[in-house]
Formats: structure tokens, C-alpha cells, sequence
């Protein structure tokens, strides 16, 4: 299996349109080739590529920025002397003078396949100002890690923001590569654009089922740390509008969930008795954790596990977004007036909830504050939006 990466590196004939442009590279820690090389050094290494500059999505081309709204600087490569402009600081769109720096922009970005991942909405502005600005843009193209399965609500009209990027499902089943196909036809934005597509990659194939389990895991972002991570994301990145801990400050965010007033058994008994239905190709384990950092510092929680790995992992069966969702439900039925919604401006959008930011509607959130509201009621919701998302992509997937 090669990455996008692998195949420029390995092939002159990939890179022959690249003489004599500017060159720069969108870029952050897993952005490695198969010997682990970051691709800005291997770039670099190629003779018949001008690097001019380098730029950073959320968390930093460095990686070191741990929580969201944490905006990383611009800064000069010590190592290439090149500029790294941070697309996650003062602007979140690239200005007129960053553009001005390259010909030719290749993003090699490894994503989670979750609507909310922000690497998606960073591929959009920067095809929205080549297209401004008459510059190409080329996707390196990497694996998604949560691989081909839909699920979740889609993005409503009025709810776009920095984690909506537009009208798909919370777990998309795209690479970044072919929603860089989508987001163009959407939009319809007229841009030099470009995938170098992997080589033999079988999303449906396990054990990995969207990640080649002969390549090493490298964090995306700070609190991605592995597969299991990946899997849970779509639904356990909702907790991000929730009072409970994702588990932030501890060795396994985003796979956990909890708070110290939270009775992890009983939670888990409610959500298996209201639909069992929804927690299949999954475990859930009752755990004790005290976050470092974040939410709940230093505080004794109780929570729940979620555990997408191992013999009892179903990919076809496993909905992460329905295993939250039911979590927050089993929560207001066990204890119906509990602290659940935080409110703040998330991804600086003001004035609306962060859970419903999140979602890109208030109605998870409406769903799970209904008392009346079932889980039959959620699917009415949800399943014509997943079966609209999984027929609008077949043109643009690639794999």
C-alpha cells in the first residue's frame, strides 16, 4: 500500500508538472512517508521540486499545540529557510500575500473522516482562494481511518462554521482527496486541482478496515492517538459540547467519557436497555480515570470506555455517533436535570450551543433533552440523511 507521498517521492513522471513552480506544502506530525521521512524533508530532498513555503492546519505543522483554540504563529523553517504560515492563528483562510508565495499548493494531511476534523474545512478555504487566486492545488492522498461507513445527522443550511465545512454526515466515509472532488462540484469552484491517489488501499478489508495495519500510527493532532481513537471520534468528539470529560489530561481522549457525579453502571445498563440495538460491534467498560488538564481536573471520574478494537470489534455494526447519542439520552433519563450542555464559543462561534455547532443543527440535542423523544424517533431523523450522503458521493470516490 503506498500513500500519496510514497508515490511523488518514488515517480519523476508525478512531479514533471511541478518544474519550475513554486511549491509549497500543507502539512502536519503524520505527515511522514513509509520510512517515517516528514514530507517536507523528503520533498526537499527531491532535486526537481522549489519549496517556497509550508503551512500548518489546527494544532500546528509541528503538532505541539494540545487543545483546540490554541492558535499556533507563523515562523521561518530553521531547517529549509522557508515560511510556515499558520492557517489556525490570526486567519483561518490563507491571505493574498500567502498565496503570492507558491504556484502550486500539495496537501498532504492525514485526516479521521469525521465532519468536525478540521483539515477538512482547511482543504475547502484553500481551494476556495486558489480558485480566488488561479494557483493548483494537489492532495497527497492518506487512508481514512474510520473507513467507508455513513452515520450521523447532516449539517443543516446556516450551520456552517470551521467544524462544518458543509452538508455531510458526521462520519463521511471520504478521504480528504476525493472530498476535495466533492467540495469543488458543490461549490463550484473553478481550481486547478489534483489527487495523487494511494496505491492499494482496501477500506473494506480488516483488520484495519480503512487503515493499513502495516503502517505505523502517528497523531494527527494531539489527542488522536490511535485507531481505536479514530474509530470512536465521530461520536466521542460530541463530549467537545458536553460537561462530561472526553478524557483529555488522560492517556485515551476521546475514547472515554465521564464526570465525578456520573454512575458509569447504571449509565450503561440505561443505554443497553433503551436500545441494544445501537452498541453493537463494540464494548463498553465501566473505568475510573482524573484527568490531568481540561475538563474536571484533578478530580476523581467515573465513565465509560468505548472499545472499536480487539475480536469483538464489528466495522459494519460498530456507530459511534449513535453510542454517544444514546450515552447523553441514558444520562437524561437516569439523572433529568444534570449539567449536560456546556456553552461558550466553540470554534468562535457565538451566540449558539457548542453541542449544536457540532452537529450542525440543534436537533441531536433537541432529540436527547426530549423526554418523549425514542430512539426510533433519532433514526427517523437520521438514516434518509446518511442514505442521501452515501448515494451523493459514489461519483467522487476514488477507491
Amino acid at each position: 500500500m503506498k500513500n500519496g507521498i510514497d508515490r511523488l517521492i518514488a515517480d519523476p513522471e508525478l512531479r514533471k508538472p511541478l518544474a519550475g513552480r513554486r511549491v509549497a506544502l500543507l502539512a502536519h506530525p503524520a505527515s511522514v512517508t513509509a520510512d517515517l521521512t516528514h514530507s517536507l524533508d523528503a520533498l526537499a530532498a527531491c532535486g526537481d521540486i522549489r519549496l517556497s513555503a509550508a503551512f500548518g492546519p489546527q494544532h500546528g505543522l509541528r503538532g505541539d499545540k494540545q487543545d483546540n483554540m490554541m492558535e499556533s504563529p507563523d515562523f521561518l523553517d530553521p531547517v529549509h529557510g522557508i515560511p510556515v504560515f499558520s492557517l489556525y492563528g490570526e486567519v483561518r483562510r490563507p491571505t493574498d500575500a500567502m498565496m503570492a508565495s507558491f504556484d502550486v499548493l500539495l496537501v498532504d494531511l492525514q485526516d479521521l473522516g469525521t465532519r468536525i476534523y478540521t483539515f477538512i474545512t482547511t482543504l475547502l478555504y484553500v481551494l476556495e482562494a486558489a480558485a480566488a487566486h488561479g494557483k493548483a492545488v494537489w492532495v497527497l492522498d492518506r487512508p481514512n481511518p474510520a473507513g467507508r461507513p455513513v452515520e450521523g445527522l447532516t449539517l443543516r443550511p446556516g450551520w456552517e462554521s470551521f467544524v462544518g465545512a458543509g452538508p455531510m454526515p458526521m462520519r463521511h466515509g471520504m478521504t480528504l482527496g476525493e472530498l476535495g472532488h466533492w467540495f469543488i462540484a458543490h461549490y463550484g469552484l473553478d481550481v486547478d486541482y489534483r489527487v495523487i491517489d494511494m496505491h492499494y488501499w482496501l477500506p473494506e478489508a480488516g483488520p484495519g478496515f480503512g487503515w493499513p495495519m502495516e503502517r505505523l500510527w502517528i497523531n494527527p493532532s494531539p489527542n488522536a492517538p490511535n485507531l481505536n481513537m479514530a474509530r470512536a471520534y465521530p461520536g466521542t468528539v460530541m463530549l467537545e459540547g458536553a460537561t462530561l470529560s472526553e478524557g483529555r489530561g488522560t492517556t485515551r481522549p476521546l475514547e472515554i467519557m465521564g464526570a465525578p457525579d456520573i454512575d458509569a453502571r447504571a449509565l450503561i445498563g440505561e443505554m443497553y436497555a433503551l436500545a441494544p440495538e445501537w452498541l453493537a460491534g463494540c464494548a463498553l467498560r465501566d473505568i475510573w480515570f482524573e484527568p490531568t488538564f481540561h475538563k474536571h481536573v484533578g478530580q476523581l471520574c467515573n465513565g465509560v470506555h468505548i472499545h472499536a478494537e480487539g475480536c469483538g470489534y464489528d466495522h459494519a455494526a460498530f456507530r459511534p455517533w449513535r453510542v454517544q447519542s444514546l450515552a447523553f439520552k441514558a444520562i437524561r433519563r437516569l439523572w433529568p436535570d444534570y449539567d449536560l450542555w456546556r456553552d461558550f464559543p466553540y470554534e468562535y462561534e457565538f451566540g449558539k450551543l457548542p453541542i449544536d455547532v457540532i452537529n450542525g443543527s440543534p436537533l441531536l440535542r433537541e432529540w436527547v433533552d426530549d423526554a418523549a423523544a425514542t430512539p426510533a424517533d433519532l433514526d427517523a431523523l437520521t438514516l434518509p440523511d446518511e442514505a442521501a450522503w452515501a448515494e451523493e458521493r459514489k461519483p467522487y470516490l476514488i477507491y
